[in-house]
This record gives C-alpha cells, structure tokens and sequence, in this order.
C-alpha cells in the first residue's frame, strides 16, 4: 500500500471513530438525561444538577464578596494612614488616671476624613441591589446583547483575545464575567469545554510573545490572573477538600508539635526558654546573634537534626496524597498541564523533561495546591486556625515551600536553611516529573465538544444569568478593543457591536440587577431535532437513527414501569405489548410506536425475531446496566458536592460579616466627614441607615472565664500553670471605667487575684497594629486579636461606637494580612 492510500485509510478510519464516538455519545445522552422518566436515577439526577447549578450561584457570589471586602480593605487602609496618633503612649500602669488621653479622643478630635467624591464612591459601592426596579432593556435591545454573548460563548477566540488586551486593573471585573457568567455553569460539559477552548487561545498567545522562557506563566499578568481564578471554581475546590482537608485538619490538632529549621529562629527560642526556666541567660549564648552564629551552635543542630527527618515525613505523606489523587484531579485543571506541556514543547523543542515539569509544576502547584495548603481556611478546609496553633501555620508553610521547590526548580538565595531539606526534593524528583506529566495524558474533547453545540443549538432554555453592568462592562471593553478584534467590517462581533451603539455607562449599585438573558445565534437557525444535525454530515445513516431510537424508548419503558426493572431476561416484545395495554396514555403511544419500530427494523434485517432480537436485548441490558453503575456515581457526587455547597455557604456567611463590619466603620467616617457642627466628632454612629447615640457608660462585670475555656477559644497561646493544676485556675475580666479594663487571674480558693492587668483599647490596638500577636500575663501569654474578639464581645457596652468599630477594623485586618 502507498503512503498516501495509507494516509486516506487512516483518515477514513479517523472519521469512522468519529461518527462512532458522536453515535455512542448521543445514545448516553438520550438515555441518561431524558426528562420524560420519573424513576429514582431521574430523581436523583435532578437533585444533583441543582446542586451544582447552586455552587455556581453561590460561586459567583463569594467572588463578588471577595472583592468586595478587597475594595473595602483598601479604602480602610487609605483612611488608616490619615489618622494621627500621640507619641506619648498611656502605660498600663496609669490606666487609671483620669488625664489620660484615650485613642477614642484622638478619633474625635482629628477623624479619618474622607473627600466628597470618596464618600459616594463608597457610599455607591455599598448599596444592596434593588430587586424591585425594572431595566432600561428593551425586547430589541435584549435580543441585541442575547445574540452577541451566545457569539461571545460559543466563540471563545474573541474573549480570549480581550482577556490579553485589558490591563490588570480591569482583568478581574472580566473576569467574573467570563468564568462565572459567561461559562458560569461550572459542572455543564460544554460551558467548561468552551472556557477550556478559550485557556488554549490565550496560553499560545502568552507561549507566542514570551521571550525567555524562565519568565512563562511566572509574572502577574492577566493571564496568570486568569489562572489562578479557574482553580478556586466549584470542581477545584471540590478537589481540595476532598484531598487535603483531613491531612491538614490532623496535622492542626497536634498544634503544639514545633518543626521550625530557621536556625535564627530556633536559636532565639532556645534561649527564651532557658531564660524563662532559670532567669538568667549562660555567657555563651547571647542575644541578637547572626544567622550563621545560630546554624553552628551545636544545641541548635541537635534541635533541627530530628525536626528535618520528622518534617520530611510529613511532606511525603502530602505528596503521596495528591499524587493518589490523580484521577480526582479536575478535567480542565489536567487539560491546561496538557497545554503547558504541548505548547512549551513546541516553542522550545530543546527543553529538558525536567524543565517542562518545572513550568507544568508551577501552575498545578504555585497556584492550586500551595495557597490552599498556606492559607487553609481561606480555601475552606478548616474551620478555624486559631491563633494559637502557630507551629502547625508555620509548618504548612514549609510544607508549601517543600512542595514548591520539588515540582519548581529550586532556590535558596533567601533561605538558605532549606537547602537541609534537599534529600526530600532528590529522593522524589523522578516521581514527582512522572506525577506531573501523568497529569497531562487526558483526551481531548473536541469530538464531545462539537456534540455539546448540538445539543445547545437543539435547547430551548440556553440562558446567562448576568448583571447590567457586566452587559455593560464586556460590552465597552469590546468596543474599546474592536479594531484589535475584529479588522473586517462584515465579521460577526463587529455587526453586532456596531448596532448596540456606544456601551452604557455603569448603573449605580442600587439599580445593577441580573437579568436572565436567553441566548441565541442571530445568523444559525436553532437546529430543533439533533438528528437533523447528525444526517446533514452523512455520517450516520437513517437505519442508525431508527436502531438508536428503539433502543432509547425500549430504555425508557423499562425505567417507566417499576415492574420491568429488575426483571431478566429482557423480553422486548413483551415489554412493547405491557407499555401498549397500560392504563398511561403516554406509555402506550411509547409502546404501539416501539412495536413498529421493532417491525421495521426487522424488515431491513437488523435485527431478528428468530434470535430474540438477541443484539438489540443485550444493547438494551447493557444499557441499564449502565444507568444502574450510573446512579451510584451520581448519589456519591451529590454526598460529595453537599458538603461543598455547605463549605461555599458558610465562607459566604463570613465573607458578609467582614463586609458588615467594613460597612459600620465607613458609614461612621462618612458621618463624621459629613461635617454636622464645627465640632462634630464621631457621637452619633450610622449603622444601616438608622442613627444612634452613644450609651450612657455603666460598670461592666467581672465576666468569669476558665482557664480552658480560653485555651479553647484560642486566647491562650502559651502557659506555664502546671496541667494539674488547670482546672483551679480562672479569669475574671471587668471593666472599671470606659475605655478601661482589667482582667485578673484566680486561683479556686483564694480570695485575691494572683495577677491583675489593667489595659487600655489602645494599647491593645497599638500592638495589633505594630503586628505583636502575644500579651504577656506572666503565668500565661494572651494572644491579642483574640482579646479584642473577647472585650468586643462581651464588654463592647463599655466602649465608645469607634473603639468597637476599630477593635473590628483591626481584627478584619489581621485577616486579611494572613490571607
């Protein structure tokens, strides 16, 4: 045989696979997603499509969140910078003094002070949307933008070309847009298909322009933006939590477990301890030693020597957990490995294995995998991470870094103590390059992909549901960049474009509400039955489309009447004439319909009454075979997408209650720059639209707090009370006068304290601000955001609205820092 017959016979054979796969997947569809059965696969699989359809809700609104609570931070910072603070501290030990200025008069007297044009930006932005107002959108201009985002949609190229033309400051408004709009259905095969189409575009865009290639996908540019958003969608963080919540919850609760290799750090905590025990320090070991110092003192070698082997174990157990979890990894997450690798081969054929990896590594690892381990509850894996599990924090950042430099090349320029971690990244090297280019083998889905747009030609209910300003938005920008993307004056976008006309301006917060957009193709007429579709490209015949058919409704039968479900062998004419002298209507025009079929299949000889229909019959079992594996799948997705649905609601729930207290303390300064009087100050408080006066100050207290309770609540972060005597031991805090607090440490039995301390806010939020976590009490050591949390909680009555309101600002921002 020629090289060119061999060529056509393979490209026939190609094509026959083709047909074959469309052919296999249009009976899966068929069969699986058939509305008209009402059997418990039915059920359960409609449980599990509105499961999904609400993380994708929800989704989208913890971003909106997010950036919500970023846009506040940063305003609060700006106010933050113009408040002026007294050089001269008051100590603890004049905290009763009745001269002392408190930071509450320092905030009456010179407030943060806001211009006019900042105070309605922010006002603006924290308006909730009315719900109750109509839209400016009329039924042509709605058909308008219906035919340019199902263009939008169906052709990734063009938002894939935008996304490279828009600076960063505009990236992420887009970026909402497109990833939980625009393809906001984030578990619908074809929207996540076609957001993977437009990855493709943008990453050989990024691969074309790249000049060197130790600067790919490392910069922070909107493609890594890009990136970094895809992996925190519902499939990705599914993945997280199921792989790597349990390790890091069980190495949290060993919180008093120190693994610190800093030899500096080691080293300074070695000495504070022999302090601590005998009061003084040896001449031998001063303090405020250089590093190098620290790393030769053999004390200190001892010390490390055990934690390397100890953190090197716990390091393999992480790695060996995400590489068992391969199969778990998410479709898309494994196609864009595939890309980086393809894509890097073809733009530097002369790289090593080792270096694709690196590139491959540093996008699976650096931005999925590393920031879910760092920051855990920002990835909703815990619950919590109090305060006083610093070791275990700190431990999962060397994990990180260990990671990182396993899957990266590594680098220890700033931290050369890591370098005694080297034996873990050569004893793993080969299998981490063999993990990471196994996450490369997946298929594509370019054939399953052309079936999707069928199917979504075929639908009637193609629908986004999207916002006024993202219309808005997306529609300016591409109008903005409409000579970049589409040059010819009869290309779609630019017809499209042109008649829209120039983009609105945004609509204030109040009135941006989302609308349900259907979506369709002004130049394709929707394609109502998909066999249409399949006949026009000749690759399946209509005998093919009628075999099919049967088979679908004899399924169908089956699943419609209970009886017939476990019932073996299968009997299909049995089962034609059951459904055509049932009492359902429906069932019988089913059943006198499949009798035919049956006859006419007969007739063209593609099956045979002789063998009992023997390859239809086993098609058949086969089939429900499948939906019965089918159902088990489903009902364990559902178990495991509830728990990520709940974990996405509860990060909602804190995700508003940092914007609410964002909101209390900006409305406060927007009152107070309002200016009400020459000499007004912050007395009267905005909280949700509604004004209040300060209560009048009372004695508060003492509030009896046990020695376990604040070791539980994470207050505690150090103590030196002997276990057994624990239990003895309890706190009373009060508050004297305002502004004022003391908190006393008892001993059951005795009636005077042991210890008292008299504290002031601002001493409290002073330290906060200087980043001191730990209050020392002597005996124990108080971790500081946590008593802010307490004096907020229960003595707030004794503060002025600011102090509250800074005691929040400062804790949201401890936060926000450890994000």
């Amino acid at each position: 045989m020629s090289k060119a017959a061999a060529l056509a016979a393979q490209s026939a054979q190609n094509g026959s696979n083709r047909s074959t796969n469309r052919f296999s997947a249009l009976q899966s569809l068929a069969a699986e997603q058939d509305t008209e059965i009402e059997d418990e696969l039915a059920r359960s699989q409609k449980r599990l499509r509105d499961l999904k359809a609400r993380i994708s809700a929800q989704s989208k609104k913890n971003f909106v969140l997010e950036r919500d609570v970023r846009y506040l931070d940063s305003r609060i910072a700006l106010l933050i910078q113009n408040v002026s603070l007294p050089s001269n501290r008051p100590t603890a030990a004049r905290a009763h003094s009745p001269d002392d200025s408190s930071l509450t008069r320092v905030v009456h007297s010179n407030p943060p002070r806001m211009a006019l044009d900042e105070r309605e930006e922010v006002r603006e932005h924290l308006e909730d949307v009315d719900e109750g107002s109509d839209t400016n959108l009329d039924d042509r201009r709605q058909q308008q933008y219906a035919n340019l985002f199902f263009l939008l949609q169906s052709e990734p190229r063009h938002i894939a070309s935008l996304c490279r033309l828009v600076s960063l400051s505009e990236i992420d408004t887009l970026l909402q847009t497109v990833m939980f709009t625009l393809y906001g259905n984030q578990y619908e095969s074809r929207e996540e298909h076609l957001l993977l189409t437009m990855f493709q575009s943008v990453l050989s865009a990024q691969f074309e322009t790249a000049t060197e290639f130790g600067s790919l996908l490392r910069a922070n540019t909107p493609v890594s933006r890009m990136m970094t958003t895809y992996t925190r969608r519902g499939p990705g963080q599914s993945y997280l939590k199921s792989v790597l919540a349990e390790r890091i919850n069980s190495l949290i609760e060993h919180k008093d477990l120190n693994l610190e290799i800093n030899p500096l750090k080691v080293y300074e905590q070695m000495i504070n301890s022999i302090q601590d025990e005998t009061g003084e320090l040896p001449e031998d070991l001063p303090k405020g030693v250089s590093p190098e110092v620290a790393a030769a003192n053999a004390d200190v070698q001892n010390i490390i020597a055990p934690r390397l082997t100890m953190l090197m174990e716990i390091a393999n157990s992480f790695l060996l957990t995400i590489m068992d979890s391969i199969d778990s990894v998410p479709y898309g997450i494994r196609w864009i490995c595939k890309q980086i690798r393809s894509l890097t081969k073809r733009k530097y054929p002369e790289a090593t294995d080792y270096a694709i990896c690196s590139l491959i590594g540093g996008f699976f690892f650096l931005r999925f995998i590393n920031p879910a381990i760092v920051t855990p509850q920002a990835y909703m894996l815990i619950d919590s991470l109090p305060a006083s599990a610093k070791h275990p924090r700190r431990t999962l950042t060397l994990i990180a870094k260990m990671l990182q430099n396993l899957a990266n090349k590594p680098s220890y320029a700033k931290e050369a103590y890591m370098m005694s971690l080297n034996p873990f990244v050569d004893n793993n090297k080969a299998r981490m390059n063999q993990f990471l280019n196994a996450l490369c083998d997946v298929g594509d889905f370019y054939d399953t992909l052309e079936m999707d747009q069928y199917m979504a030609l075929s639908k009637k209910d193609l629908a986004i549901n999207i916002t006024l300003n993202e219309l808005y938005n997306t529609q300016s920008l591409l109008v903005q960049h409409l000579d970049s993307l589409a040059r010819n004056d009869k290309q779609h976008l630019r017809i499209l474009l042109d008649e829209l006309g120039p983009a609105p301006a945004q609509v204030p917060r109040k009135e941006n509400r989302a609308i349900e957009l259907p979506l369709y193709s002004r130049w394709e007429m929707p394609i109502q039955d998909i066999t249409t579709a399949l006949l026009a490209e000749n690759n399946i015949t209509q005998n093919d489309i009628l075999y099919m058919e049967t088979k679908s409704i004899f399924v169908q039968l089956i699943r419609s009447i209970p009886q017939l479900a476990d019932r073996r062998p299968v009997v299909l004419p049995g089962i034609a004439e059951r459904a055509a002298t049932a009492k359902d209507a429906t069932l019988v025009r089913k059943g006198i319909k499949v009798k035919e079929m049956l006859r006419e299949l007969e007739e063209l000889r593609l099956v045979d009454r002789k063998d009992s229909y023997k390859l239809l019959t086993d098609e058949v079992t086969n089939e429900l075979i499948h939906l019965g594996n089918l159902r088990e799948k489903v009902v364990l997705e559902t178990h495991s997408l509830e728990a990520v649905f709940k974990t996405i609601g509860d990060h909602n729930n804190y995700l508003r209650s940092q914007l609410e207290q964002y909101k209390a303390y900006l409305q406060n300064v927007r009152q107070t720059s309002g200016g009400k009087g020459k000499n007004s100050g912050v007395g009267v408080v905005s909280v949700a639209g509604k004004d209040s006066k300060p209560t009048k100050p009372q004695l508060l207290g003492p509030f009896k707090f046990t020695h376990a309770q604040f070791e539980k609540d994470g207050i505690i972060m150090e103590t030196n009370v002997p276990e057994n005597r624990r239990p003895s031991i309890f706190f009373l805090v009060s508050s004297p006068t305002p502004g004022a607090f003391l908190i006393a440490l008892h001993y059951k039995g005795r009636e005077k304290a042991i210890l008292e301390m008299d504290l002031k806010i601002d001493d409290l939020l002073e330290k906060q601000k200087d980043g001191v976590a730990m209050l020392d009490l002597e005996y124990v050591s108080l971790n500081v955001p946590r008593v802010l949390t307490l004096l907020n909680k229960y003595v707030n009555a004794r503060l002025s609205p600011d102090d509250c309101l800074l005691i929040r600002l400062a804790l949201c921002r401890t936060f926000q820092r450890r994000k």
